[in-house]
């Protein structure tokens, strides 16, 4: 079975729970409850995943520029649920985009949170990825 297949049939979690896991300084909680599993570096979220949704949704940091040209390519791409809808999307996995580009999404929402963070901040979590 394809993996996006395996991420359409509810099979997303575990892989995309621990390719954010293995960033540098990234840690897990449910500071919004049950069924919201928050990823943050340094402190600040960068990704937001419904795990108790069918199929699983993902929100993820976005260029606003670019957050509306995924919208208008992709169905199952949409304005960040309960989120700022110009910096954030939110992504259903539905399999109907590539697991390889939905990696790529949240590299791009990690790098983005990282920037942004004080320079010392950056300078600790890039040593633990050392």
């Amino acid at each position: 079975m394809a993996e996006t297949e395996a991420w359409a049939q509810g099979e997303a979690l575990e892989p995309l729970r621990a390719y954010c896991l293995g960033k540098p300084g990234v840690e897990e909680s449910y500071p919004f409850g049950p069924g919201a599993l928050v990823m943050k570096v340094g402190g600040k979220l960068f990704a937001i995943i419904a795990d108790e949704s069918d199929p699983l949704t993902v929100s993820l940091k976005c260029e606003p520029e670019i957050a509306v040209i995924l919208r208008s390519r992709y169905p199952a791409v949409g304005p960040g649920y309960h989120l700022n809808k110009r910096h954030w999307n939110t992504v259903t996995l539905d399999g109907s985009i590539p697991e390889e580009e939905v990696l790529e999404w949240i590299d791009d929402s990690y790098d983005l949170v990282l920037e942004a963070l004080p320079r010392n901040t950056r300078t600790e979590v890039r040593a633990r990825g050392k």
